[in-house]
């Protein structure tokens, strides 16, 4: 009977703890306005917690699996359970925390918010299944599975907030970038020839939209429209046309970067210096999103280099020839159209023309090669040729002597080249003069440079 009644106790309090989590949405409504200072103190440790019920909620059924061959998991699984449970509470009253006193609202992180209440209920709810008997027992199962991917699901929308919307679906592969999988970024303007569009809003979407933007909304400020960043915030409207003293939001970005106010914040870079002064002489001209230029304000113009193949069908095929080569292909950045770095820093000089020629099948997404004081010698310029989109070449201190090095013309790309400390001539650097885009040439301690008067 004691029994019994206990456990009618604790079903009561895990439904009034779940009527309370959903209610605390409406009580506590993420208005997009700050609030108490020791409110985002206290929150500020979501992000360290928020790690525990991750681990928990992935151990329990590892737990129930091994608890077929060795019983005495059974029991730690439903003590772990237990312990989910807890640090979920905990981790959401954290996370709620620093959204309400920091002012954060917007699409993701209501979504954020939600997933991080039903997962807490759901796990919850496994713990009352796990330790009921009967029918009821039954459903344990099912609702773990529900757990896991209510879990996966929530870590997802966090990850959004933090490192932008695209972070898990950036590098898809190919099909399911073909079937539609993923996000589309929004227009800049309805004037994409504008120096808005061109130049301050990549601004924008560069530093400010993670916490500004459709996603996460702080200080009630958006970014990511040209609209909505003349609405401003909670503060009021943050950029003053032809006032730029008076413009809140280039107050912020001028602030010493240890100041409370100064944006972007939370440990990001400070903008570069011509970008403060282009934001500027934007809003001291009337801030329009249609003026195509601003007086006493040149940008040079690069020409957009060409992006290379699609090679995120060959990633392995790709990490596996590189490892055998002793060599590592590192992406330039997250666009993979940008391309890939060969390094051959750990092979040294393991590493010539055999092993170069063995990784041409991948020469197209290739458009740097640090070769320096590898074992190449001028039998590499022929293969070097066929890397199409080669921008930048590291030879210094190799075997070259620059027969062969006209070959590189073939490269309309080819941007940088390094042949210091190489046996390279006056003749044999000769052809490259041609090459229009050619830059940066550099012949330090070589015959090329001693011949030169």
């Amino acid at each position: 009977m004691i029994r019994l009644r206990g456990i009618k106790l604790v079903w009561a309090a895990s439904f009034l703890v779940s009527i309370a989590l959903l209610l605390l949405p409406f009580v506590f409504k993420l208005d997009g306005k700050t609030h108490a200072d020791w409110q985002q103190f206290l929150g500020r440790f979501h992000p360290l917690v928020v790690h525990l019920p991750i681990g928990l909620i992935l151990l329990v059924p590892l737990l129930e699996l091994a608890g077929k061959y060795r019983p005495a998991m059974l029991e730690a699984a439903m003590f772990v359970l237990s312990l989910s449970v807890l640090s979920c509470l905990l981790a959401l009253v954290l996370g709620y925390l620093l959204a309400y006193g920091s002012g954060d609202a917007g699409a993701g992180v209501a979504r954020h918010m939600w997933g991080g209440i039903a997962l807490t209920i759901g796990v919850l709810a496994c713990a009352l299944l796990r330790g009921a008997s009967g029918g009821p027992r039954g459903f344990y199962p099912y609702m773990l599975v529900c757990v896991l991917v209510l879990l996966a699901w929530t870590a997802h929308q966090g990850g959004s907030l933090t490192h932008g919307n695209n972070y898990l679906t950036e590098y898809l592969p190919a099909p399911l970038k073909r079937l539609g999988v993923g996000t589309v970024r929004a227009e800049a303007s309805a004037f994409p020839d504008s120096f808005y569009a061109k130049h301050i809003h990549p601004i924008f979407d560069a530093n400010c939209v993670v916490c500004h933007g459709a996603q996460k909304v702080k200080g009630g400020l958006r970014l990511d429209t040209y609209d909505r960043a003349m609405r401003g915030g909670e503060d009021g409207a943050v950029i003053i046309p032809e006032k730029p003293e008076r413009s809140i939001l280039l107050q912020r970005i001028t602030l010493p970067p240890d100041h409370k106010k100064f944006m972007p914040s939370e440990g990001k870079p400070p903008l570069k210096p011509e970008e403060i002064a282009w934001i500027q002489a934007w809003i001291l001209q009337g801030a329009s999103p249609e003026m195509k230029s601003l007086a006493g304000i040149y940008v040079h113009e690069e020409e957009a280099l060409p992006q290379v193949p699609d090679y995120s069908g060959k990633m392995k095929e790709i990490e596996q020839t590189a490892r055998s080569a002793g060599v590592t292909l590192v992406p330039v950045s997250r666009n993979l159209g940008d391309g890939l770095i060969l390094n051959t820093v750990d092979a040294g000089q393991k590493f010539g023309d055999a092993q170069l020629a063995g990784l041409v099948r991948f020469a197209p997404y290739i458009v740097e090669a640090q070769l320096g004081r590898t074992s190449v010698t001028d039998g590499c310029f022929p293969t070097l040729a066929k890397f199409t989109h080669l921008r930048a070449l590291h030879l210094e201190e190799t075997a070259v002597t620059g027969a062969g090095l006209s070959s590189l013309t073939q490269l309309p790309q080819l941007s940088y080249l390094n042949l210091s400390g190489t046996q390279v001539t006056e003749a044999a650097i000769a052809p490259l003069k041609t090459m229009k885009n050619m830059r940066h040439l550099y012949l330090y301690n070589t015959p090329a440079e001693r011949q030169q008067p």
